[in-house]
């Protein structure tokens, strides 16, 4: 997993509620347990103006000009600004995927459906918490301003604006330690190799017929 230190991204406003993984990523789609792949079918049903099907070439499909993703002002972003209850409805862990896969690292937004918020973090999405008036603000300062980029300081828990201003966040400690260090669920197991090893070594000389 990749680490996440200090990112700056152009943020992209997603200003619906009730987001639910479906429409993150709908579920002709799930085909796949990899975790790359998805993002050219994140948010498929607002995205395109046709009927996406599974295994199909994206490239000649025609884009909504009306997606905020679709329009030119948001090319590259990799900061989602949304409102409350993101990532509600079903547990799919491939919502998390393709976002992260279309070139999201973090989001931003009110409140999060509590089985996304916690599968974000092991997928090394950063989904972080403000208060509705704060989002709000955000939300009117990316409108008027184009190519509108914020700064993420996991370490330091805050979010900058272009003009300084610091906006400090909330996140669990355990959390921040395996997003800055890289670490999924196998990897903070991996840092047990040797114990593991030792474990199974120890336990093929004491009882070498469960091993035959």
């Amino acid at each position: 997993m990749k680490p996440f230190t200090v990112h700056k991204g152009i943020a992209a406003p997603m200003d619906r509620a009730n987001i639910d993984t479906d429409m993150i990523i709908p579920k002709q789609f799930l085909k796949s347990i990899k975790r790359s792949g998805f993002g050219p079918n994140l948010f498929d049903e607002l995205r395109y103006l046709d009927e996406g099907q599974p295994d199909a070439d994206n490239s000649g499909r025609p884009l909504n000009p009306d997606f905020v993703l679709n329009q030119p002002r948001y090319q590259g972003a990799s900061v989602l600004l949304a409102r409350e209850n993101f990532g509600c409805g079903s547990s799919r862990e491939h919502a998390p995927w393709a976002l992260e896969d279309f070139g999201f690292r973090a989001i931003i937004a009110p409140s999060y459906a509590d089985i996304f918020f916690n599968n974000s973090f092991k997928n090394g999405l950063l989904p972080i918490v403000l208060d509705d008036a704060t989002v709000d603000r955000l939300f009117k300062a990316v409108a008027a301003n184009e190519g509108y980029e914020l700064t993420i300081d996991l370490a330091q828990q805050k979010v900058i604006t272009p003009d300084g201003e610091e906006i400090p966040f909330e996140v669990d400690a355990f959390r921040k330690h395996c997003l800055l260090n890289g670490l999924d669920d196998i990897g903070l197991t991996l840092q047990d190799a040797d114990d593991i090893r030792a474990y199974e070594a120890n336990r093929r000389q004491q009882s070498p017929w469960l091993f035959s």
